[in-house]
């Protein structure tokens, strides 16, 4: 019997997916997570074959979940689920260990091929960014500054972009203050800049946030 875990903040979503996933999948049996805590409970329940994994949560990134997975050595196979563009967090998914990436706004029949492929053993990326990727491959690009922060460093600077404060940022990721303070200076640092202001403007040039 296939068991698959929804891991999304939006509970309207796990709904619609439910939905579609039935139709895919008629005896499934379905996980509900809204956070990154949610889902480390039920990962610890049982063992899931499916996973799809948003990348905004409560409680941290769900690249860091994922980073967590496959540390653990979990066997389930995620497909990211994201309304971030592919170009600026596919590649990011995959150093993490994803199977699959697509974007909220893709076809419910794309989601299916993609569905199949990983649970096939395949890897899943749109025919867009496979494109993207063969330019990439072929003539190497400049690094954008924000390429070389961790996904901790990029996790605050999308929490600053937002408007939060360091102890806002610290209670939604789980860390300590002082922590969170370090990750914001290494990430300002590193793109050069000094304000949250211009941090924030760095983010949504970049589509770092919705």
């Amino acid at each position: 019997m296939m068991r698959v875990l929804l891991v999304d903040d939006h509970e309207i979503l796990r709904h619609g997916l439910k939905q579609l996933l039935t139709e895919l999948f008629p005896d499934a049996v379905f996980g509900e997570a809204g956070s990154v805590i949610q889902a480390r409970a039920l990962l610890t329940e049982r063992q899931w074959h499916l996973m799809l994994l948003d990348i905004n949560l409560p409680g941290g990134s769900g690249l860091d979940l994922l980073a967590e997975i496959r540390k653990q050595q979990n066997g389930v196979v995620v497909l990211v689920l994201s309304a971030y563009p592919e170009e600026e967090f596919a590649v990011r998914a995959f150093q993490s260990g994803a199977d699959g990436y697509l974007t909220k706004a893709s076809v419910a029949s794309e989601l299916f091929v993609a569905i199949r492929k990983v649970l096939a053993g395949g890897k899943y990326v749109s025919a867009a960014l496979a494109e993207q990727l063969a330019r990439v491959i072929s003539v190497p690009a400049l690094q954008l500054p924000h390429e070389s922060l961790s996904a901790r460093e990029l996790e605050v600077l999308r929490q600053v972009a937002k408007g939060l404060t360091i102890k806002e940022i610290a209670a939604e990721l789980c860390l300590g203050e002082k922590t969170v303070a370090t990750y914001r200076k290494r990430a300002a640092e590193k793109l050069g800049l000094s304000t949250n202001v211009e941090l924030a403007r760095y983010a949504l040039r970049h589509g770092l946030v919705e």
